[in-house]
């Protein structure tokens, strides 16, 4: 069997796209992580159990140089009655930040979990 170049190359950009698609999937899994962990703390349910990639922007990092900003949505839930979007933002692969939006309190006999 006789390689060209043109089929290394080929495989070399197949290689290298299927470990950018694992990285971001990794990256995608640490961020629905801390949302679960930080809608926990916050008393509230995250809905479907998913977080959905919204935007990726190049961000300097001041320990790493560039790194992808990704923001992640979800949605969450007090009392089941209204739904609430939240977003998570990963530099690279930690978190900057998670945010809940201004949402109901409602007492505790009255949540869903």
């Amino acid at each position: 069997m006789n390689l060209q170049l043109t089929d290394l190359l080929l495989l070399s950009a197949l290689c290298i796209a299927a470990a950018l698609f694992w990285r971001a999937q990794k990256i995608r899994e640490s961020a629905l992580l801390a949302t679960r962990r930080h809608c926990q703390r916050e008393d509230v349910m995250l809905l479907d159990e998913t977080v959905a990639l919204r935007r990726v922007r190049v961000r300097r990092d001041p320990g790493r140089g560039l790194c992808l900003l990704r923001c992640y949505s979800f949605e969450f839930t007090v009392t089941g009655g209204e739904r609430y979007q939240g977003e998570t933002r990963m530099l690279g692969p930690r978190v900057l930040n998670i945010t809940l939006p201004p949402h109901r309190f409602s007492p505790e006999d009255q949540r869903l979990h």
